[in-house]
């Protein structure tokens, strides 16, 4: 089954168009006074219904034309790069889409944890985000200059979602295309007015240690890996990585995320994700955790799950980089160096 989504943008509406790979939105017509909502029942779900996760280009370029980026809409500018190769905040600071801030991952996590990019406390998101200007009425919408056309933003994505923000869109295409298709730039840093944000951990969507370790006896959820199938397998090494070999958690089915976009930098359809869904036998309507290596391109397979009308995919914010350091050997399986990892 598949849920049906609403959005709601101001006084306006708009309906989410999930099988369009490009995000494209169908705007109701006059006689449209009150959004219209489309659910379904899905095995073990409340009723509910999905914000759009893609805008696409096209939409965010005539909303930045016709002046609508303000305290309603604000625009994130999410990349980020491993070091010594790009400088995200240089790049930022050098052109960005008009009226974009720049969300620096680096700041926005738990800087105490010992493992990589772990979500910060309620209170810290809520106070980086509303110095934003992002409060609990915003729809944000989160890009990255990564040349996949996306890497980073699916991970910002979850993270207001998992702090209870629904109204927050991915940017279909990335900076990449943004670029490509000759949309206006700036290096004008943006200045916004700071707001209140609430923050609410939504723990249905965030998996700990001790709850994936439980599911290896239980199996109530799926697991999906979302690295390259060298580092999966433990074929090749973690880049940039001290102390940390390669491998999967045991029973952990692979599905590297560079295979949801195009070689455009697009999510693919709905469809062509559901496929690849099913050929690893992974069922939708099961409950699923993405792993990856430190909770960043786990994040893809939440996404691409949520435009195959599934909402619930929980992350393992640990991921790999956790587990590694802290599971019984018997759970870690790799081929590096001939044995487990």
């Amino acid at each position: 089954m598949v849920w049906a989504g609403r959005v709601v943008v101001g006084s306006g509406f708009e309906r989410a168009n999930f099988s369009s790979g490009q995000g494209e939105l169908q705007r109701g017509g006059e006689g449209d006074s009150h959004p219209r909502q489309v659910t379904c029942r899905a095995e073990s779900m409340v009723h509910q219904v999905l914000y759009r996760a893609l805008v696409s280009t096209k939409w965010l370029a005539e909303s930045v034309r016709a002046g609508k980026l303000g305290p309603g809409l604000r625009v994130l500018d999410a990349s980020w790069y491993s070091p010594g190769t790009r400088e995200a905040r240089k790049e930022y600071l050098e052109r960005h889409v008009p009226g974009a801030s720049f969300f620096d991952i680096e700041e926005c996590r738990n800087a105490a944890s010992p493992y990589e990019m772990m979500l910060p406390s309620e209170a810290g998101f809520a106070h980086y985000v509303g110095r934003l200007g992002i409060s609990n009425d915003t729809h944000v919408v989160v890009y990255d200059g990564d040349d996949l056309g996306s890497f980073y933003a699916p991970r910002v994505w979850w993270m207001f979602r998992v702090f209870g923000h629904r109204t927050v869109s991915v940017l279909n295409g990335g900076f990449r295309n943004w670029l490509k298709e000759g949309h206006p730039v700036t290096s004008e840093p943006s200045r916004p007015e700071p707001a209140i944000f609430k923050a609410t951990l939504d723990r249905s969507l965030l998996k700990t240690y001790e709850q994936v370790l439980e599911n290896l006896k239980s199996k109530r959820f799926q697991l999906v890996d979302s690295r390259s199938q060298g580092r999966y397998l433990g074929t090749e090494p973690e880049p940039d990585a001290v102390g940390l070999e390669p491998g999967h958690i045991r029973g952990s089915v692979n599905m590297p995320f560079m295979d949801f976009l195009t070689e455009d930098g697009f999510e693919k359809s709905p469809e062509e994700l559901r496929a690849m869904f099913e050929a690893k036998k992974v069922n939708l309507e099961q409950p699923l955790i993405a792993t990856c290596r430190k909770g960043v391109t786990a994040c893809h397979i939440a996404l691409a799950a949520y435009l195959c009308g599934k909402p619930d995919v929980a992350i393992y914010d640990g991921s790999w980089s956790e587990w590694f350091r802290r599971a019984p050997p018997e759970t870690r399986v790799s081929q590096w160096k001939g044995g487990k990892a």
